[in-house]
């Protein structure tokens, strides 16, 4: 009976997105727009078509009528039936995108470090390193899934946090919503995680989605260390409020774990020392690493002759794990473990928004929404798109959505101010990856939910007061970083 009435409900809400679709074609005004040059802004038919295309999409996307990936698709096939752009145009900005090459890179990296055995050895150094205090665990946790997740995508570092946080509660008889110590740590499993993952490009799939579009619509490339110039300092800040936030709001009942440091010493000893394919997994991460933030030096050294993206490395990098005398893992252990949802949903939003941006329709949104705000100072300007990507992710409930809807906005109208897009889009793109309230926004978050021990309105009480904290981190490590390098000027 549950399933039908689901069918049912979800039925209705495709059937009321259509209407609102066929409304929104038929609508007979749309004002006239003028940008602070004066310029006029006028909506064309095509622009006009995205717009209900992307309502359309967003309404499916807030109600998970249909799976994010399925309304990614859908919105591609409406874009061509209702001749916004030929289909071939439409496949080729999304799926002809090099992005697709980073994410699949990226998650058999990660497969790789989750199979080889290599990712739970790093885990079970936390307690070694940390001891015994309860607080401290909950510090240790934040502070290696940050670590980790700058460079594994942070859902598979969540996932490798999720056991041994389980194992120490289990192991000190805590029972699932009984104890705010382990609502603290199983939470720490997931902020850690989605701190660490604005670190670097490699960290989440926002984070490639808005270099693709910077790259796309504004010929704009950002490169790893440019982005760790900023993603670092923030998740660097992020870190020791999360810690605070926590312990404030779920004071631990107990202070001290029942194990003792020798115990945990003992239980490391039992993974014995590195093996084969631990050591094969550490050589590639490495080259990988130093390629990525070598990238522009060599670019510079040979003059653009040896020219390579984060795509061509990430991409070259997972191939060399298949290689005989590599093989650290096989490609079917792979394929379970590479996202395609995510990779779909990801590069059918890059024809949405690349089609938004091509008919007018992202210039028209961006100055109807957010034109007022080149009036403001650069550090109310920053702190106020964290805070409006802040609230929209808690209306879509997924971070790669947000991403895809705000990015080409935020450029088209960085663009109208005559500002480098990179100076919006910075922190609009940071901010689409912290998800501190909704369980749902990531499944970085689902994973230790999965666990039972908080409850959604637990995650929710912590995660409100740590957004509205985070947004004040995120200012002021771009506001700091921004006057060091030269992009910022207050």
């Amino acid at each position: 009976m549950e399933t039908k009435s689901n069918h049912k409900k979800n039925g209705f809400i495709i059937f009321i997105a259509l209407v609102s679709l066929y409304l929104i074609c038929i609508f007979p005004y749309f004002p006239n727009l003028k940008t602070s040059s004066g310029d006029l802004i006028v909506l064309s038919s095509a622009g006009r078509l995205s717009i209900a295309i992307l309502f359309f999409a967003v309404l499916l996307w807030f109600t998970e009528a249909l799976p994010f990936a399925v309304t990614g698709l859908f919105s591609m096939v409406l874009l061509a039936v209702l001749r916004v752009n030929t289909f071939k145009e439409i496949v080729k900005a999304g799926f002809g995108n090099e992005i697709i090459c980073f994410f699949i890179g990226v998650l058999i990296i990660s497969a790789a470090i989750t199979k080889s055995g290599l990712g739970n050895r790093l885990a079970s150094l936390i307690l070694y390193c940390v001891g015994t205090k309860t607080s401290r665990v909950v510090l240790g946790f934040l502070v290696v899934g940050m670590l980790l997740s700058m460079w594994i995508t942070d859902m598979a570092v969540a996932a490798i946090l999720l056991p041994l946080g389980v194992s120490i509660l289990k192991r000190e008889n805590i029972k699932p919503l009984k104890s705010n110590f382990g609502r603290a740590l199983m939470i720490s499993c997931a902020w850690g995680p989605i701190i660490g993952g604005i670190g670097t490009p490699a960290g989440c799939g926002p984070n490639p989605l808005a270099i693709g579009f910077l790259r796309d619509l504004a010929g704009v490339n950002i490169d790893f260390i440019q982005w760790m110039a900023i993603g670092v300092p923030s998740a660097i800040l992020l870190v020791p409020c999360a810690w605070i936030i926590l312990l404030k709001v779920f004071p631990l009942e107990i202070k001290e774990l029942s194990i003792s440091k020798s115990e945990i010493k003992k239980e490391l000893e039992q993974h014995g020392s590195l093996g084969s394919n631990e050591k094969k997994t550490i050589a590639i991460f490495l080259l990988t690493v130093v390629l990525w933030l070598g990238a522009p030096l060599l670019r510079r050294m040979t003059g653009d002759i040896i020219n390579l993206s984060i795509s061509q490395i990430a991409l070259f990098s997972a191939l060399i794990f298949f290689f005989p005398f590599v093989s650290v893992l096989s490609w079917k252990e792979a394929q379970s473990e590479i996202d395609w949802g995510g990779i779909i949903l990801v590069v059918s939003g890059l024809s949405l928004g690349m089609m938004l941006y091509k008919t007018g329709a992202a210039r028209w949104l961006a100055w109807a929404m957010l034109g007022k705000i080149g009036e403001v100072s650069p550090l109310i300007r920053i702190f106020a798109i964290i805070l409006i990507v802040s609230l929209l992710k808690v209306a879509f409930s997924s971070n790669t959505v947000t991403g895809i809807i705000i990015i080409p906005l935020i450029i088209a109208l960085a663009q109208d101010l005559g500002l480098n897009p990179w100076l919006l889009a910075a922190p609009a793109a940071i901010t689409s990856s912290l998800a501190f309230i909704l369980v749902t926004s990531t499944p970085t978050n689902v994973i230790p939910y999965s666990s039972g021990y908080f409850s959604i309105k637990d995650m929710a009480k912590a995660g409100i007061i740590m957004t509205v904290v985070g947004a004040v981190c995120v200012t002021i490590a771009i506001a700091v970083m921004g006057q060091i390098t030269g992009v910022y000027k207050f």
